[in-house]
């Protein structure tokens, strides 16, 4: 099998336009440094690694264009979430792995999990604990033009309906469930487990 690709799909880290339901309860900035810390840790966890190729997409495209500076990157363009998610990873043959920035406990062993497992599996996903995902693996990129129709994003039916998307004889894989961090119940249970609280 080819070497995996590894998406980093995030949003430049801009003051009041990342974490915003978290904002509202913590402030701006407080979310900003949150999320640009969570942002350091991604590279520092996933991005320099020989058992596969990662590429940063970034939103806006223009956006932070020397952030960081040594990861290449690909544009995520125009629409919704799952068109620019399908756009991304329409651009790799596969097997590809697309993962998001606010996950604290995304680890490397989790893609290394992902990739083996689409050794023998057409589809891998990182379920949520919030019924969404945050991790989705293709072992052929195609399938992305499928997968991310009709999704009720940011709600209890996304991986659900992710799912659904499917062909019948699709093999697919569920890693651990995980939680983001998208809002403020989020963010007390995630500093209520750490000691190294952002």
């Amino acid at each position: 099998m080819r070497q995996g690709q590894l998406i980093l799909f995030v949003k430049a880290p801009r003051l009041g336009a990342v974490k915003t339901r978290l904002g509202a309860a913590i402030g701006r900035l407080a979310a900003w440094r949150f999320y640009g810390a969570m942002l350091r840790r991604l590279w520092r966890r996933l991005s320099h690694d020989g058992r596969w190729h990662t590429v940063l997409a970034v939103s806006p495209d223009q956006g932070a264009a020397r952030w960081p500076a040594d990861l290449p990157r690909q544009p995520q363009g125009r629409g919704g979430l799952g068109r620019r998610m399908a756009r991304a990873m329409l651009a790799h043959k596969g097997p590809v792995v697309l993962v998001g920035g606010d996950i604290p406990d995304l680890d490397k062993r989790h893609i290394v999990q992902a990739l083996r497992a689409l050794k023998r599996a057409d589809v891998v996903f990182g379920p949520a604990a919030d019924g969404g995902f945050w991790l989705v693996g293709l072992r052929r990129g195609r399938w992305a033009g499928r997968l991310f129709r009709q999704v009720r994003w940011s709600s209890p039916d996304t991986l659900a309906d992710t799912l659904a998307n499917l062909p019948s004889a699709a093999r697919v894989v569920m890693l651990e469930t995980l939680s983001d961090v998208d809002n403020f119940a989020d963010y007390q249970a995630y500093r209520k487990t750490r000691a190294d609280q952002f």
